[in-house]
């Protein structure tokens, strides 16, 4: 006997991909009882889920962020590679190098294998497991940054741009707007492994994340509260903040402060210059459209389905290399659903 078609056991509902015959939901857009999550970020990991299995640090984070009744009334951990069965579905986690905790959602059902990508980036990144290309017949792939014009440069190349910033200005704050968690805690990694081992001044929205982290197992140095440090601690110093505090009064403490933003999307310098920013950093959390398309085609995936982002974009690029393709047209992922989303971009 033949595997189904894959949309008779994968299917788009209005709460998200619902696996029929294992009974549960992948990153479900309100609360359903039971959930599968890739990742802790607002848009893929929702609050009132009767039950939710994922990586035990992704469930660290939603209780950090959602409180402990919040992000589910049972949790499940489940170790990567770690193979489960679930209604007949065999199912494992594999790494999605997005954020700490990120997997893939792989499953095999009847002879069939799908993986659902969730967020991805295919770049090191030392504060979190990197992407490990999972083959299969059907691959649900992200698409966020899926145009051409999105060719990311290296990370490491970014953070020289800002290294150079400091030493160019000595005297003033550098205030770098990164997501609170995933981008907050590689800008500092980075910026560690580059050789910068002053303190690191943090909005106190951020401290609370990077403490976590810290606490599951990956270093960060010195880190102290922008709160209670004067105008002379902070020239020359290096401060993260939510994007959404750069034009604050906040940062009136401050020392002349340049302003920067770590972001995929300050690759197009019209969205910095209308946020104002001084040195855009191009250091994103998602696959660039080489990667998308690389990643596509390393899963020997017959059938690919786009979700959240430029889906026709690379739905075209995919079916021009001879794979079935096509949009899910999912309402709920990326920017929309909050600042620390689906980007942490």
């Amino acid at each position: 006997m033949s595997a189904p078609a894959a949309e008779t056991w994968l299917q788009v509902r209005p709460e998200g991909l619902y696996c029929v015959p294992g009974d549960f939901f992948i990153d479900p857009l309100r609360a359903v009882p039971r959930a599968v999550i890739t990742h802790a970020h607002a848009d893929h990991a929702r609050p009132g889920h009767g039950a939710v299995l994922a990586s035990a640090e992704t469930l660290a984070l939603m209780r950090a962020r959602l409180g402990a009744g919040a992000a589910g009334a049972r949790q499940q951990p489940v170790g990567l590679g770690e193979a489960l069965t679930l209604g007949g579905v065999r199912l494992w986690l594999a790494p999605a190098g997005h954020v700490l905790g990120s997997a893939q959602v792989a499953m095999e059902y009847r002879g069939q294998r799908v993986v659902v990508s969730g967020d991805y980036k295919r770049a090191a990144d030392p504060t979190c497991a990197g992407f490990e290309p999972v083959r299969c017949d059907v691959f649900v792939t992200e698409a966020t940054f899926a145009l051409p014009v999105f060719r990311h440069p290296r990370a490491g190349d970014e953070i020289v741009k800002l290294l150079a910033s400091l030493a160019l200005f000595p005297e003033r704050s550098h205030l770098i707007g990164c997501y609170a968690l995933g981008k907050s805690q590689r800008v500092i990694a980075l910026l560690r492994q580059a050789g910068w081992q002053r303190p690191i001044y943090l909005h106190g929205t951020l401290m609370p994340l990077c403490r976590l982290y810290e606490a599951l197992g990956v270093p960060l140095g010195e880190l102290r509260p922008v709160i209670g440090a004067t105008k002379a601690e902070l020239a020359g110093a290096v401060v993260l903040a939510p994007p959404s505090a750069l034009a604050d009064r906040w940062s009136g403490r401050l020392a002349d402060p340049v302003t920067a933003l770590a972001s995929g999307w300050m690759q197009v310098r019209a969205r910095a210059r209308a946020r104002g920013v001084e040195l855009p950093l191009v250091i994103s959390d998602h696959a660039d459209w080489d990667a998308l398309n690389a990643t596509i085609d390393e899963t020997g995936a017959a059938e690919v389905w786009v979700t959240h982002g430029a889906e026709e974009a690379l739905v075209h690029a995919a079916t021009r290399r001879g794979v079935r393709a096509r949009a899910l047209r999912l309402i709920g992922y990326g920017e929309e659903a909050g600042e620390d989303g689906g980007e942490a971009p």
